[in-house]
């Protein structure tokens, strides 16, 4: 039976205990004199009836995912005759994977004998038996939770602070599985990057003046000996993160106070949708317009004020990427400034102050809080973008202040590295996590920064 149908078949059997647990409880009230003398209202006993079919049966259900193909491979292993079964690991790894992959119809890397068409038969009669053992072990877990449910059923249980209990468990643990992968991802990202300090100094690193990562993966390759300084590629973000937000900024916050203080609520209806659909945009299109309109538009009006100006530039992915980020910025701002109360406007207004007046003094300090945080997350955005930056602003890890030259920034950066031919242990590749490690914290230090701005203002204000 498909894993798929299982799932659908699961989920009707917990609308059935649904339905049966809320008519067990109507019928246990009727002889009571009615709901009144349950505990909690039916529906709670129907959705306790429910958890109890459900939980139990998805439980199962995901450990067994996890733990099948370990045990299914030591099965199939010890199974496997005594000549294959003794080679080295990584050879036996092979073998192992090649029946894997006759069996799924994939290609396998060497010919088809019979021991390996009678392992990949062997395999298969495995996957066939755990997959029915487990559709029986759901099933039946999933109707002893309906029968179990169905039978504790009465007025005096506590079927509403059950179902709350077991809700607030499911909802910490899925915030604790997400701070956990968030650990996990930090963890990956910074033991990789230890590695790659233990091969090239963390001062090299971090004040070195010169990016090359060229170099030889392996011993019959040529290349360069690499040189690991991140201080271009850091200026090169730092660049083009600047030049979109002065653009994003100014026209995204004045947008935002039009759209919420000047414009009528029909402009506003159309406007701010139009507005939004610039965040709907892929990447990719706006990568295609920075390289071929506006940096050939900056390039030919640089060519006639005699200035020398890159085929791909800083300014012209800066730019664009401003016009991507303006979203952000205004629709951010819009919902902060239009959670000003109203009272405070009125406040201005009694006082004699104008509607200018009322923007600058009044709501805008208000709003302040939720603009710095649109802000940063626009910061954010900029930070993190690639597609731009490789279609418009180039490859080179150039250390220059002038916008008109070629740039690269670290996301760029640790494409490129992760991109080919890689060797795990080779500085090159583990450049890539050290570049992601500095990129995390400089983003985390944005955040505190953001959270410091916002609890600071909004005590002013509360």
């Amino acid at each position: 039976m498909p894993l798929s149908l299982l799932l659908i078949i699961l989920l009707a059997l917990s609308a059935l205990a649904y339905q049966l647990g809320f008519r067990r409880a109507c019928s246990v009230a009727k002889g009571k004199g009615g709901v009144k003398h349950l505990h909690s209202r039916p529906v709670y006993y129907g959705a306790l009836a429910a958890l109890w079919c459900g939980i139990p049966a998805l439980l199962l259900f995901f450990v067994w995912q996890a733990v099948e193909p370990v045990i299914l491979t030591d099965l199939l292993v010890a199974d496997l005759p005594a000549a294959i079964r003794t080679l080295p690991e990584d050879q036996l790894y092979l073998v192992v994977n090649d029946i894997k992959n006759l069996e799924s119809g994939n290609i396998v890397s060497g010919e088809i004998n019979p021991e390996l068409q009678a392992a990949a038969d062997h395999y298969h009669n495995l996957r066939s038996t755990a997959n029915a053992a487990l559709v029986v072990a759901i099933l039946a877990l999933a109707l002893a939770g309906i029968a179990l449910s169905w039978h504790r059923i009465s007025p005096a249980l506590r079927a509403r602070n059950q179902v709350e209990k077991i809700i607030s468990i499911f909802l910490i643990a899925s915030s604790t599985f997400a701070v956990f992968t968030t650990i996990g991802i930090i963890l990956s990202v910074l033991f990789e990057s230890i590695r790659f300090f233990k091969a090239v100094p963390f001062t090299e690193f971090l004040f070195g003046l010169k990016w090359s990562p060229q170099m030889a993966i392996r011993a019959d390759q040529v290349g360069s000996s690499g040189a690991f300084g991140a201080i271009p590629v850091f200026a090169g973000t730092a660049m083009i993160s600047a030049i979109a937000m002065l653009v994003a900024v100014p026209l995204g916050l004045m947008s935002a106070i039009y759209l919420s203080e000047y414009a009528n609520k029909k402009f506003r209806a159309v406007a701010k949708p139009l507005l939004e659909i610039l965040a709907g945009i892929p990447t990719v299109v706006y990568g295609f317009f920075a390289a071929l309109v506006v940096a050939p538009f900056i390039r030919e009006s640089g060519a006639l004020v005699g200035l020398d100006v890159s085929s791909e530039s800083a300014l012209a992915a800066g730019l664009v990427m401003g016009i991507m980020i303006i979203p952000f910025v205004s629709s951010l701002s819009d919902d902060v400034i239009n959670a000003v109360p109203n009272a405070m406007r009125d406040g201005a207004y009694a006082l004699g102050a104008t509607r200018s007046e009322t923007i600058k003094h009044v709501v805008i300090p208000a709003a302040l809080p939720g603009i710095v945080g649109g802000v940063l997350l626009a910061i954010s955005r900029a930070i993190g973008e690639t597609m731009i930056v490789v279609m418009a602003a180039g490859l080179s890890a150039n250390l220059t202040a002038n916008p008109l030259q070629a740039v690269t920034t670290v996301t760029v950066q640790i494409v490129t590295l992760l991109v080919g031919d890689q060797e795990f242990d080779s500085p090159k590749t583990l450049a890539a996590f050290a570049l992601g490690l500095v990129l995390f914290i400089a983003t985390l230090i944005l955040n505190i920064i953001a959270l410091f701005v916002v609890r600071k203002y909004r005590e002013q204000y509360e």
